[in-house]
């Protein structure tokens, strides 16, 4: 077995035990990795794999975002993602309002996706000096997602950071820095609120949106 046969099969390896244990894999949360599935031959031999135990790779984000997903859905694997969705339902209405007083708080026309920076410093500092995003931010740390019971912005909005790069939403490349980068998990989680939107007409994120535009009025 040729080395560099060897380093493909290891660096597979790697990929295969990141999708089995639910993680999303994009450019920003491992680019090398997101890289190998891009490149049509290891995608593959992944998938190849994936199968033999009624796996397959998922993707979002208009491909840029990998996860793991089952190939066929008998009882066993539909009480998992029943589960599974159960966790992310529970978990939207917290997300989509911190998404909103991000987006609202720091004057971006877009929502966050993959790849974006947020300054944890800067954007504290525009929400201590706007009373109604001091309280939205203080709804949404006391969400049972977040858990958080201060009364002080500085210790909510640093428990809901540590908390969105636990779940994989963000990450912190350089802990010396404030400097959170957005994962391809947030364009898994929009593709999640359109598919409830469509099936369900719930309108989560119109919800979230007007919830926050009424609490600035």
């Amino acid at each position: 077995m040729s080395e560099m046969t060897e380093t493909a099969i290891v660096g597979t390896g790697a990929i295969i035990e990141r999708l089995l244990k639910g993680e999303f894999i994009c450019r920003t949360t491992d680019e090398e990795a997101w890289r190998s599935l891009k490149n049509s031959t290891t995608k593959e031999r992944v998938e190849t794999y994936l199968n033999q135990i009624n796996r397959t790779i998922g993707s979002a984000g208009e491909g840029e975002v990998f996860f793991c997903g089952y190939l066929q859905l008998g009882e066993k694997e539909r009480k998992v993602i029943s589960s599974q969705f159960r966790d992310i339902c529970n978990a939207l209405i917290p997300l989509v309002e911190w998404l909103v007083l991000v987006q609202e708080s720091s004057g971006q026309d877009a929502p966050l996706s993959e790849g974006a920076a947020v300054r944890l410093t800067e954007l504290q500092t525009r929400i201590e000096d706007t009373p109604a995003f001091r309280e939205q931010l203080a709804k949404i740390s006391h969400y049972r997602l977040f858990g958080s019971t201060s009364s002080n912005v500085d210790a909510q909005i640093k428990l809901v950071f540590k908390r969105l790069v636990e779940l994989g939403y963000l990450t912190r490349p350089n802990t010396e820095k404030q400097i959170f980068i957005a994962t391809g998990k947030l364009d898994y989680l929009y593709e999640v609120i359109r598919f409830i939107d469509e099936t369900e007409g719930l309108s989560l994120e119109a919800q979230a949106e007007t919830a926050t535009q009424r609490d600035l009025v």
